[in-house]
């Protein structure tokens, strides 16, 4: 299993929002490719980066700074927020981003995952945010009547390479992971699930590790990582034993 450090980039900064709150956000660097550059110095193997102004607006928001984290890293590194159609898929790709996440329009375009896939495979992860199991869209800002399991069955065979699961209710709470619903959602497709949301200690990742065999294949870790409370060349440590 792989941890992934996030950069979650408001405003140009990278912040860490509160269950997707936009108001309810901390600034912890105000240079995007300094903090890209710090995650790879300890040990990060991939950087996932949200373009949470472009999660909003549906349209890419911070263009400047993640040039400036593909610039600032050799590792691979993979972006959601605002991805809507191929032209921005395209875009993103060229200027080096390793891997698209599809969110929202995942949601309301399936056929779209299936174009981008077939254009560009291996390069296309799609991003599941739920709240009670119910998917949510916009920056989180509208739950559907859809399941995250409903959901992320449509995308079997279209080479979608992981689903990134995201409980919103545990997000930045530092409550620990929704273990059940990553594990049931693993268990019920074939694609990868990547668990995000909550991480807080290094008995969370254990946790995630004893659910691998589901069909986990890694987490992704922000607040945890800012703040402190786990260091991260420890918790890839953990995961490489």
């Amino acid at each position: 299993m792989i941890v992934i450090p996030a950069i979650d980039l408001k405003n140009g900064c990278c912040v860490r929002l509160e269950q997707g709150l936009m108001d309810k956000d901390t600034v912890f660097n105000d240079d995007p490719g300094a903090q890209a550059a710090e995650w790879q110095r300890q040990g990060g193997e991939l950087l996932h980066i949200v373009d949470l102004d472009g999660a909003f607006a549906g349209e890419p928001k911070n263009r400047t700074a993640i040039e400036a984290i593909v610039k600032s890293v050799s590792i691979p590194t993979q972006l959601g927020g605002g991805i809507r159609d191929i032209a921005t898929v395209e875009a993103y790709l060229s200027l080096g981003i390793g891997r698209v996440i599809i969110g929202t329009a995942a949601q309301r375009n399936p056929e779209f995952v299936k174009e981008a896939c077939e254009k560009f495979p291996g390069q296309v992860v799609v991003g599941i945010d739920a709240k009670n199991g119910m998917v949510a869209v916009q920056g989180w800002a509208e739950v559907t009547g859809v399941t995250a399991t409903e959901l992320a069955k449509k995308f079997e065979g279209y080479g979608v390479s992981a689903i990134i699961y995201t409980d919103i209710s545990r997000d930045g709470m530092m409550q620990g992971p929704n273990i059940e619903a990553t594990k049931a959602l693993a268990e019920a497709i074939s694609i990868p699930v990547i668990a995000s949301g909550g991480l807080s200690s290094l008995k969370d990742i254990e946790n995630l590790m004893a659910i691998e065999s589901s069909g986990v294949s890694g987490v992704i870790t922000g607040k945890a990582i800012y703040s402190g409370a786990i260091k991260l060349a420890e918790a890839i440590a953990l995961t490489k034993k």
